[in-house]
């Protein structure tokens, strides 16, 4: 058999031409990726069909809001396929005339453009122009025949929404090779190169995540946690098997005496407040004068499947006890971060029914409370999903950190599925030194006992704004919050959405109420130094009766970061200036070693 080399000579290619030579080692690197693709493939779980994709349930809900639709106006559903035919056939007919005029005339703009269309081809050439309005032209008729559905509530409205806005996004020109401009120039550009790269980009995620196309929003290389990020310095001063405590070192001579304690979420791990020096936000709380203790989740394995809410809640309790230990204070300031505000809320209301004053005040960072509204997550925390995740609970003991990172993605698809996946695999670049999307491609497990109740008692039946959330023998309300507390919101949030953050908030009994609202979104919002000045925030009074919109339009806006507002609203509640707390060489120095502890 002759080789690859021989076989493009004889097709008319030099067996020396550098082309040729080109062409014949990119194929062989193509065959030998195929095979690593396959093999790749080949080690995927298999998961429950709950968490794979919509229940048949679903489809039948839409095949019959259809049908409902069609027997009682069907007028509407023949208006629909008369608009979308009639602005199909006007559409090519305007094709058909440029192309016969040699000239494509292009209209005014009458919208902002999609992003996604920015290469100059889509608003220049005939053949792009055509396909991307052809898809606009597909999307808005979708978008409005389920619109128009006769949905039997609005759960299923949001579900089909959500279905339908997933295949336009899926089905977007800019997905596929032969319709998108820029990964066919670059492929020309690069003789193929490109093509080559994306191939050897995607088998790299597909191993890396066990058989899972995961695309990788960041060089895994170009960060090591200690070393470039995750760098204030400070002492782990306990570790249990759920967590390690950090102490921060003091960079100034003296400090409030009552300390800070930060429960970052163990969805992800705590360095998000740690990134760079220049936007620390643990840098930036020792920096005002705090003495400052952070927790360093454990990322679990199956043996912590029977972990569960009363145990984190038990290991804020443990933290809380080694901080007053170590600064010899009766009481401290607390945070809660996003699941770790929500689980911060039944600590404290849990001591409130216990008599513990510990808790001067607390701070919660995008914290839920109040699930009525389950917003973007709507189709998430419907029975045939939270079915599913049981299923892999059961047969792991974990909510594996790969599927809770792809169920994550699709809120966002465009910014981190589709359009990561165009740059990496078609047009084979490399993904970029990005310190946020390093740490966010390094999540964590989630322990099965604490998952289900997560989602079964606090997401679904709202228990803790409801009748009362079951946990170490009491039944927790959200009324018996009732320390001083300050929560920050971001108003670009898709996870949690400022107003229900308000919601929550709003219910809870503590006389002393402030809530700042950030601009931006659950991270960038958070992550919003004084020294940027990128996004503004809202402050306003201290009125929770009249719902979010009255407490929104009495709101003033200021630019530049809330942390100053917050710092100055912490500092009144932390007491008196005492001399610098050096935590000592503890046992070992931060960032400690469970953050290094990959998902399995």
């Amino acid at each position: 058999m002759p080789s690859i080399e021989e076989a493009l000579g004889r097709l008319g290619f030099g067996s020396n031409a550098p082309t040729a030579k080109k062409l014949a080692g990119n194929i062989e690197r193509i065959e030998a990726l195929g095979q690593r693709l396959v093999a790749a493939f080949g080690d995927r779980a298999l998961h429950d069909p709950g968490v794979e994709g919509p229940s048949p349930e679903l489809y039948m809900t839409a095949a019959g809001a259809w049908m409902k639709t069609l027997a009682e106006q069907p007028a509407r559903i023949i208006e629909h396929q008369v608009n979308f035919w009639g602005e199909t056939l006007k559409h090519y007919a305007r094709a058909q005339m440029a192309l016969a005029r040699g000239k494509l005339a292009l209209p005014e703009e009458e919208a902002p453009r999609d992003k996604r269309f920015k290469h100059p081809l889509w608003h220049s050439h005939p053949y792009f122009n055509f396909v991307m309005k052809q898809y606009q032209i597909n999307a808005k008729a979708m978008k409005d025949a389920a619109a128009d559905l006769q949905m039997p509530d609005e759960v299923a409205r949001r579900r089909v929404n959500w279905l339908t806005n997933q295949v336009i996004d899926m089905m977007a020109p800019t997905n596929f090779l032969a319709t998108n401009p820029d990964a066919l120039e670059k492929a020309v550009e690069t003789e193929g190169e490109s093509l080559v790269r994306g191939l050897e980009n995607l088998v790299r995620d597909v191993e890396r995540h066990g058989g899972e196309m995961i695309v990788s929003l960041a060089d895994h290389d170009a960060f090591a946690v200690g070393e470039n990020i995750g760098t204030t310095a400070g002492t782990v001063v306990h570790r249990t098997r759920l967590f390690e405590l950090i102490q921060y070192a003091p960079t100034t001579d003296q400090v409030h005496a009552l300390p800070v304690v930060i429960f970052p979420p163990w969805i992800n791990k705590f360095y998000i407040l740690d990134l760079k020096p220049q936007n620390s936000l643990i840098r930036w709380i020792v920096d005002q004068g705090h003495t400052l203790f952070v927790v360093s989740w454990k990322n679990p394995d199956a043996s912590f499947a029977d972990t569960g809410l009363e145990d984190y809640v038990g290991a804020y309790l443990e933290a809380m006890d080694k901080v007053r230990e170590l600064t010899g204070q009766a009481k401290l300031n607390a945070v809660g971060y996003c699941i770790a505000g929500t689980t911060l809320s039944l600590t404290l209301a849990l001591l409130k029914q216990r008599g513990d004053d510990r808790v001067n005040s607390a701070t919660f960072f995008t914290t839920l409370t109040d699930f009525s509204d389950q917003g973007e997550f709507t189709t998430f925390l419907q029975d045939d999903f939270v079915n599913g995740i049981a299923e892999e609970v059961e047969r792991h003991g974990l909510l594996m950190a790969p599927l809770m990172s792809r169920t994550m993605s699709f809120l966002r698809a465009n910014d981190l599925v589709w359009g990561p996946a165009i740059r990496s695999y078609m047009m084979g670049e490399s993904p970029p030194a990005f310190d946020l999307l390093f740490w966010n491609g390094d999540s964590t497990n989630l322990p099965g006992r604490m998952t289900m109740q997560y989602l079964r008692g606090l997401c679904q039946r709202n228990d803790f704004a409801n009748g009362g959330f079951e946990l170490l023998g009491h039944r927790l309300h959200i009324s018996d919050v009732t320390v001083p507390l300050c929560s920050v919101a971001c108003e670009g949030d898709h996870i949690a959405p400022w107003k229900d953050c308000w919601q929550g908030v709003a219910q809870m009994g503590s006389a002393d109420k402030s809530f700042i609202l950030s601009e931006s979104g659950h991270v960038a919002g958070i992550v919003n130094p004084p020294s940027k000045r990128k996004y503004g925030h809202y402050t306003g009074g201290a009125d929770f009766t009249h719902g979010f919109q009255a407490w929104r339009d009495s709101s003033s806006f200021a630019e530049g970061s809330w942390w100053p507002v917050w710092g100055a609203w912490l500092a009144e509640r932390a007491g008196e200036m005492v001399p610098a707390r050096d935590p000592g060489p503890g046992l070992e120095p931060a960032p400690g070693r469970y953050v290094h502890e990959r998902a399995i």
